[in-house]
């Protein structure tokens, strides 16, 4: 039988001998990724896959502390089927609050269909590229998540992070190299990405997220 303890991140869980990671379900009995679960003191816990989740890499691959609380409000861009989203909901607890974003009308319709077991997630079909659409939308965040992969994905973080992101909140950044420049070595796009947001933010975490995730790296930064 799987025997579960507190992770250092909070509202994680680890395996007391493994390396699984979970959370705790906010919607028990509901598996909309087919994720596995684990059942402990009549509480359910989803295991969060890195190689499905930068963030789960992330976590995995040794980071202490991605900022993430229980009831903050997040902004999350590139919000998609709504896999690591869901965990994120799962963190922040039916108090916390997640605007979920993405420009795909194909992957936020099953974003919506998750929102139905998720309150604390709200969908919206926006693009990431232009906040001023959505400023009047969205208050001020604890945390600005980003999976994006456009070839200025730092200039969007950087942009919704001035506008969004509270003073002392912080920012976590899925910096995607091929995204940015396929002909540069990986490490050389996460050093330049890495000098942008220096600039204006104190970066506090830096994971490149291989063998889980390839060509990515995590950047976490606070305001």
């Amino acid at each position: 039988m799987t025997k579960l303890s507190p992770h250092k991140i909070f509202e994680v869980y680890q395996e007391v001998k493994g390396d699984r990671i979970y959370t705790k379900s906010l919607v028990p009995g509901k598996t909309p990724f087919d994720e596995r679960t684990v059942k402990e003191a009549d509480e359910e816990y989803r295991e969060f896959d890195p190689t499905r989740s930068k963030l789960a890499a992330t976590i995995r691959k040794g980071c202490t502390n991605i900022g993430i609380r229980k009831n903050d409000v997040i902004l999350y861009l590139g919000a998609s089927h709504g896999y690591t989203c869901s965990f994120v909901s799962d963190m922040v607890g039916k108090d916390g609050l997640i605007f979920g974003i993405d420009p795909a009308p194909r992957v936020m319709r099953d974003l919506v269909f998750l929102t139905e077991d998720r309150p604390n997630i709200v969908p919206m079909l926006v693009d990431a590229n232009h906040p001023d659409t959505y400023i009047d939308k969205v208050c001020m965040a604890d945390i600005v998540y980003q999976d994006v992969a456009q070839r200025n994905q730092a200039d969007i973080f950087l942009r919704n992070c001035k506008l969004f992101l509270k003073k002392g909140g912080y920012g976590l950044l899925a910096v995607k190299a091929r995204s940015i420049d396929v002909k540069k070595k990986p490490s050389v796009v996460f050093q330049e990405v890495r000098r942008m947001l220096e600039a204006q933010m104190t970066v506090i975490d830096f994971r490149i997220l291989g063998p889980f995730e390839k060509d990515h790296c995590m950047i976490i930064v606070k305001k």
